[in-house]
C-alpha cells in the first residue's frame, strides 16, 4: 500500500480508484505503426494506441491528450514495444488516452559503462534522442488531421533514458536552440511525464526562457543510475527530479513529483503502478490547465523491476 507524505503548500491530490484495475491485463497490439522518419543510420518508426472504443475522450468538450512516450534502456538498447509496457500502453488507451511509442537512434550503442569519461558521447546520445522525438512530434503535427490527434494536447513522456529524453526535449524546445528549430514557431508541449528522468546542461543551474510545459516526475530517492539529486562538475550538470522540482518551486511553474522512499531505479519502470497519479496530472494540470502542485514522499514497497 502507498503512503503518501505530502509538503506542498498547494495539493490537489483525489482518489482515482474506479480507473484504476488489476494488474493482469489482456494484450494489447497497436492500431497503426508508422515510419516517421529515415535517418542515415537507420528507419524510426512508431506505433499507435488509440483510445479503445467506447471509452469517453472528450470529457468537457476537450479531448484528452496524446501521450508520446520514449523507452528506456540507457541510450544503449530498448525497443518501442517491450512487453513490460504493454500493461500501461493498455491502462492509458482503456482510458481514453492515445500513446505513441517511438523508436528512437541509441547513441550509447555499443558502450559498456556510462561516466565522467563518457560524458560527451552521452550528451550527443541524449541529442540525438531529443532530435527523434521533436520529429515524431511534427509528424503528429503534420498528420494531425487524419490520426485524430488536438496538436495542443501533445504530452511528451518516458522511462529511464527515454525520461531524459522527454525531459531534455522540453528544455531544449522551451529555450529556442538549434534542436528545436523543427517545431512549428509557437508549439508548446502540453506536459511532460518523467519516469526516472533527469536534464543535461553544460551551462549550469537549469533556466527556462520560456515557461516549460506542467510536468510529471517519479523519481526513487536512492536512484544509483540516474541521479535523484544532481551530479555536478563546474558548469556540467546532470539535474534529476528533485533538482528539477527545487527550479520549478522557485520560479513558479507547474509540476508534480512523487519521490518514491529509498527506491532505486525501478521506479523507471512504474508505470503501471502509478496511473491514479498519472491521470491526476493529465486531467488538472494537463486537460483542466489547474497550477496546482504536488510534491509527494511515498512509501510503496510493492514497487519492483519489471519483467521483461
Amino acid at each position: 500500500m502507498k503512503r503518501y507524505i505530502l509538503t506542498a503548500a498547494l495539493v490537489l491530490l483525489t482518489a482515482w480508484a474506479a480507473n484504476a484495475t488489476g494488474n493482469e491485463t489482456p494484450a494489447i497490439e497497436p492500431d497503426a505503426t508508422y515510419l516517421y522518419v529515415r535517418r542515415d543510420t537507420c528507419d524510426l518508426f512508431m506505433d499507435v494506441y488509440n483510445p479503445a472504443k467506447g471509452k469517453e475522450t472528450f470529457p468537457n468538450g476537450k479531448e484528452k491528450p496524446t501521450v508520446i512516450f520514449a523507452f528506456g534502456g540507457s541510450f544503449m538498447t530498448g525497443s518501442r514495444d517491450a512487453s513490460h509496457y504493454k500493461p500501461w500502453f493498455r491502462a492509458m488507451a482503456d482510458n481514453g488516452y492515445r500513446i505513441i511509442s517511438i523508436d528512437y537512434r541509441l547513441g550509447m550503442k555499443g558502450y559498456d559503462k556510462i561516466g565522467i569519461f563518457q560524458v560527451n558521447a552521452l550528451d550527443n546520445a541524449i541529442h540525438m534522442a531529443v532530435e527523434d522525438m521533436i520529429s515524431a512530434t511534427v509528424f503528429l503535427i503534420d498528420n494531425a488531421e487524419s490520426m485524430g490527434i488536438d496538436t495542443s494536447g501533445i504530452v511528451i513522456s518516458g522511462s529511464s533514458a527515454g525520461a531524459i529524453t522527454a525531459l531534455q526535449t522540453d528544455y531544449e524546445a522551451c529555450n529556442g536552440t538549434h534542436w528545436s528549430d523543427p517545431l512549428p514557431e509557437g508549439f508548446r508541449y502540453a506536459g511532460v511525464i518523467s519516469f526516472a528522468g533527469a536534464i543535461l546542461s553544460r551551462a549550469g543551474k537549469l533556466k527556462y526562457a520560456q515557461e516549460p510545459a506542467p510536468t510529471l516526475m517519479f523519481h526513487g530517492t536512492k536512484d544509483s543510475v540516474v541521479p535523484y539529486s544532481q551530479i555536478k562538475i563546474f558548469r556540467l550538470g546532470m539535474f534529476g527530479s528533485s533538482k528539477i522540482a527545487e527550479r520549478f518551486k522557485k520560479f513558479g511553474y507547474i509540476y508534480n513529483i512523487y519521490r518514491e522512499k529509498d527506491h532505486d531505479h525501478e521506479i523507471a519502470g512504474a508505470m503501471y503502478e502509478t496511473l491514479d497519479e498519472q491521470f491526476l496530472f493529465l486531467e488538472a494540470n494537463v486537460s483542466e490547465g489547474s497550477r496546482s502542485c504536488i510534491d509527494a514522499t511515498v512509501e510503496d514497497p510493492a514497487i519492483a523491476f519489471p519483467e521483461n
